[in-house]
């Protein structure tokens, strides 16, 4: 039998137990809050709930860089997951309009900050040959948490209460920082934390090596923004029950290619694995714009999933791949600004164009697959990275 790589130590797969509880924590309560917004007498605000979220992790991504790179890896992680838990209590009680804006733009902290120290932290152990295997092995347990956290929630809240999902997000966290606290940190050289380091410069925001990966990233996950605004609206258009059904089938079509796409990249390089992530997206994206009923909009979950199962580890091993080691976490912050703006901007736009009128479902999915498209064509004139790689080993 062959050995495991030796990146297959305990830390790392705590580290991927703890990413399974945060992903599942935070995205429990997505399928329910477009229903519990308008409950509240917000529904002409259902493009905010990812939006918010998403602005608040991209404003918190340079500091999340730059305290990964001063104090370590496992504080930033722990930073995030207490805003889950904190934020998660306090659903339940701020149960008007405006508070409830207010708790999603304080939720995106928890995104901002645990991401950056995760991936930071698993690119300081795994060697450059086997960036894009690991990227995809830790991914994966972010996407179980991914496809766990909405029907876990879906289920809950048809049993129970809205605020019994709230609570269980918030408890789900907690069992993320535990473990978290069994880490050894992989930050050689920490500093002790000071007012100076959330004073950023103009360099420290944006890590320019990294730009290129960013920006194809941005264009492919506008339509994870739309999805994620959406999806649920049209589930219930469609007569489905569960709306977190189509966030688990796409995430569990997510989980094998995660593996197979980030051995591929490490052998053939980044490019080409995700020349095929955007085409499987727009494809998607043109599937569901069509699709009249449970089995047609599934099978798009799957296209979807195997979408966002390539591009996800692929784009961070690149993003690492062009970093300097002592800007990791700047690089990895960057690329992440990009993929919450992405998501952002995607969420307000499908918002817009929805309106809360059914008639306007296919416009949005179709206008998604249209800015994939967009990325498409700037991979379409990059030439193959395999050299850079070569150079590597």
């Amino acid at each position: 039998m062959r050995p495991l790589p030796s990146f297959y130590t305990v830390d790392f797969f705590l580290l991927c137990i703890s990413s399974f509880l945060f992903f599942s924590s935070f995205n429990m309560i997505i399928p329910e809050l477009p229903a519990y917004l308008s409950s509240l007498g917000g529904e002409d605000y259902k493009g905010l709930i990812i939006a918010l979220f998403t602005l608040s992790a991209g404003l918190s991504r340079p500091f999340s860089g730059k305290l990964a790179d001063k104090i370590g890896r496992i504080p930033v992680m722990m930073v995030g997951a207490t805003v889950c838990f904190v934020v998660g209590l306090l659903y339940p009680l701020l149960t008007f309009v405006s508070g409830f804006l207010f708790l999603r733009f304080a939720h995106g902290f928890s995104a901002g900050f645990t991401p950056t120290g995760a991936s930071a932290y698993v690119a300081d152990i795994v060697p450059f040959q086997k960036r894009g295997e690991a990227m995809g092995i830790q991914s994966l347990f972010g996407s179980l948490g991914m496809a766990a956290g909405p029907a876990m929630g879906g289920w809950i809240a048809s049993i129970w209460s809205i605020n019994t999902v709230f609570y269980c997000a918030a408890f789900t966290a907690i069992f993320s920082i535990l473990i978290l606290l069994k880490l050894k940190e992989t930050l050689q050289e920490k500093e002790p934390i000071s007012l100076s380091m959330f004073r950023l410069n103009r360099h420290e925001i944006i890590e320019k090596r990294v730009l290129l990966p960013s920006i194809i990233l941005f264009l492919s996950v506008f339509s994870f923004g739309v999805v994620l605004t959406i999806i649920p609206d049209f589930s219930t258009y469609l007569g489905i029950k569960n709306k977190g059904l189509f966030f688990a089938v796409f995430t569990i079509s997510s989980l094998g290619i995660r593996l197979i796409a980030g051995k591929t990249s490490d052998r053939y390089g980044r490019v080409v694995v995700l020349r095929a992530a955007v085409v499987c997206m727009m494809l998607a994206m043109v599937a569901v714009a069509y699709a009249e009923s449970k089995a047609v909009l599934l099978s798009s979950g799957v296209l979807f999933g195997a979408a966002v199962g390539m591009y996800s580890p692929t784009t961070t091993a690149w993003v690492v791949d062009l970093s300097l080691d002592k800007f990791r976490g700047r690089a990895l912050a960057t690329m992440y600004i990009f993929l919450e703006s992405g998501i952002g901007v995607g969420a307000v736009i499908s918002g817009w164009l929805y309106a809360n009128n059914p008639e306007n479902f296919r416009l949005v999915f179709l206008a998604s697959g249209g800015v994939a498209f967009l990325a498409f064509l700037i991979l379409f004139f990059i030439k193959r990275d395999r050299k850079t790689y070569l150079a590597h080993q």
